[in-house]
């Protein structure tokens, strides 16, 4: 005999069979299709009584959407959003964290300062990670970044699901740098496409018909801006390319030797790109093949960086590139990861980058 079903309670639909987590707010937000921090505002409006500054349409729908999906409101997350400390955490993904002048994240620290000052708070710095990087804690490596009302994220190579708890969470982040892969992260990033293109379409303009871009092997989204700018500029200078076009190194040191870019040269190419990172790791290889092979540049060969040098080349001749505006990338940081603590619905755009001609790219 079939057993009767049971009711749900009037006003809720129930939660889809087999599920074992709670609702999040980000579902929420795609459901009612509006911001995770529009989720915010109304649930936490509802809940202490504060006017909103919130449609009341947007607000049914909010509600309307909460209801159907069962969502409940982290006690925890509650308690925390309940109290205000003033306190914007920095969190570094590198080895350690940066605080030599040299480094090239000071700069983003400097900016991040400044604007968090303005605006009348204090900063917290992370730095369980340097003990061994993003993956030296456990599930909750995160979960002390809550001390502080939002926190701001760096570093090239993220703990996804660490950050995608905490986006869920309706816990205020940005991350410095793009990352779309994580949906409903709110981050601010440098206009690396553009810039790109703008580099390959100077050296086009210097008579280049083959050039290469070394990279390191990841899917960075830094890294993957970078390329998509570099082949954009090769197609817009009507130069034909292809897979050649893009040397992805998993060891640009060991794979990037001299007698591979002789090799190169001899096949016709006249011009090469590294991507700037963190280590630097694809510069500071092309830079010693070119060496190692016996080259002049830019006599014999022209050379192009996608952002700045590391700090211990910086007595070299400037490569011809662009350089980011760093401080401007951190200040926009903390007035994005303030709006979301206040419960705000912003954004902020690309940051432009600039031209830098420098000494290291010359006419084939």
């Amino acid at each position: 005999m079939e057993q009767p079903r049971k009711r749900a309670k009037p006003g809720r639909t129930p939660a889809p069979a087999g599920r074992t987590s709670r609702p999040r707010q980000a579902e929420v937000a795609r459901l009612a299709g509006v911001s995770q921090a529009t989720v915010s505002l109304v649930l936490s409006a509802r809940r202490d009584g504060r006017a909103a500054t919130i449609s009341e349409e947007t607000r049914r729908r909010v509600l309307d959407a909460a209801a159907s999906l069962g969502y409940v409101p982290d006690p925890a997350a509650s308690r925390l959003a309940a109290t205000r400390n003033n306190l914007l955490g920095v969190f570094s993904f590198t080895a350690a964290f940066p605080t030599d002048v040299q480094h090239s994240y000071y700069p983003f620290l400097v900016g991040v300062e400044q604007e968090a000052a303005a605006r009348g708070y204090d900063l917290v710095l992370f730095t369980g990670s340097s003990t061994g990087g993003a993956g030296s804690g456990g599930p909750d490596t995160l979960s002390r970044v809550r001390l502080a009302d939002g926190c701001l994220f760096l570093g090239r190579h993220v703990p996804h699901a660490e950050l995608k708890r905490l986006v869920a969470d309706g816990y205020p982040v940005v991350h410095l740098g793009r990352r779309e892969e994580l949906e409903g992260l709110a981050w601010v990033g440098a206009d690396y496409i553009s810039a790109s293109r703008d580099v390959v379409a100077h050296l086009a303009a210097q008579g280049h018909r083959r050039i290469v871009l070394v990279r390191e092997d990841d899917d960075a989204p830094a890294s993957t801006d970078r390329q998509q700018g570099f082949l954009d500029g090769l197609s817009q200078a009507g130069i034909e390319h292809g897979d050649e076009a893009v040397l992805r190194c998993a060891d640009p040191a060991a794979e990037l030797t001299a007698q591979r870019v002789r090799d190169l040269v001899a096949d016709g190419v006249t011009a090469f790109v590294a991507e700037e990172t963190d280590t630097g790791a694809a510069w500071r290889a092309l830079d010693a093949a070119v060496r190692g092979a016996g080259l002049r540049c830019p006599d014999d060969v022209s050379l192009a960086l996608l952002g700045s040098p590391p700090a211990d080349l910086a007595g070299q001749p400037v490569p011809m590139g662009f350089d980011i505006p760093r401080h401007r990338l951190g200040a926009a940081a903390v007035r994005l990861l303030a709006a979301l603590v206040a419960g705000k619905d912003t954004h902020e755009p690309l940051v432009a980058c600039e031209l830098r001609t420098g000494e290291t790219a010359g006419p084939p």
